[in-house]
């Protein structure tokens, strides 16, 4: 999961390093797109050779990402407005970050076949999405209301984190060269940085209100209630007992003659 989430930041932030014409868009999403799988792949291997993930918990994982899958079209593309990262905060809160990473990828992916939105943004969408379900297994513990407000705020910085990431993705292509908030490779990385911000702040900033204000509100509303519902489905079909073989017993005395 850690090497993942080390290609992830490389595909991201590939701008800040080195020019577009050195990893272009033409060839990059399908590299990423593949090694994305493989890796993948890899995290749930792992989780099941931990005991993280047993079949039942993948069978979670199947219906959970169907469900982020129709619940995406309801809200994609209104004012900003996403209802699929609520339940995958949720997930990775009660799952774990492997799973939540797993559950990113495949809400995403599914989705983009239902939809139609196969193209060069999907492993970027892939590896945002990944990001919010794996950070939301990584929060501090809470309990409660504390838990529930912990999440919300995490929900809401989420919708931004997605959108800042995945304008990387495109801003090397997208404006101008001439103009002040466009990628100059060359520049230093301070000033490479503030024309970032600035085309964020110019260009997505109200989006990704909209997401930061869905997530807040949907977790506020459901979270206690999905919490519940998970964390009963996680003691029945998730994480499974470590098994612990004892030594072997004493033999028994002599008895009694």
């Amino acid at each position: 999961m850690t090497l993942a989430a080390l290609l992830g930041l490389v595909a991201f932030c590939w701008p800040f390093a080195v020019a577009p014409g050195t990893f272009g868009a033409s060839y990059a999403p399908p590299l990423i797109f593949g090694v994305l799988l493989v890796l993948v792949l890899c995290v749930v291997l792992s989780e099941i050779a931990e005991g993280g993930i047993d079949s039942k918990a993948l069978a979670m994982l199947g219906v959970l990402s169907a469900v982020n899958a129709a619940l995406r079209p309801l809200g994609a593309g209104t004012a900003g407005i996403e209802t699929v990262f609520f339940v995958l905060v949720l997930a990775g809160r009660v799952y774990g970050p492997g799973f939540g990473f797993v559950l990113g990828c495949t809400s995403l992916f599914a989705s983009a076949l239902l939809t139609g939105g196969v193209g060069p943004w999907m492993p970027y969408q892939m590896f945002g999405c990944a990001f919010v379900g794996m950070l939301a297994g990584l929060l501090p513990r809470a309990t409660g209301r504390r838990e529930v407000l912990l999440l919300a705020g995490y929900g809401s910085l989420s919708g931004y984190l997605f959108g800042f990431l995945l304008n990387l993705s495109f801003w090397p292509f997208s404006l101008d060269p001439n103009s002040s908030i466009a990628y100059l490779p060359g520049l230093p990385f301070t000033e490479q940085w503030h024309r970032y911000l600035a085309f964020d702040l110019a260009t997505s900033l109200g989006w990704d209100t909209g997401r930061a204000v869905t997530n807040f509100v949907c977790v506020l509303l459901a979270g206690p209630a999905v919490l519940t519902t998970f964390r009963r489905a996680a003691r029945r079909a998730r994480f499974r007992a470590p098994v612990r073989f004892a030594g072997p017993r004493p033999a028994p005395g002599p008895g009694p003659e």
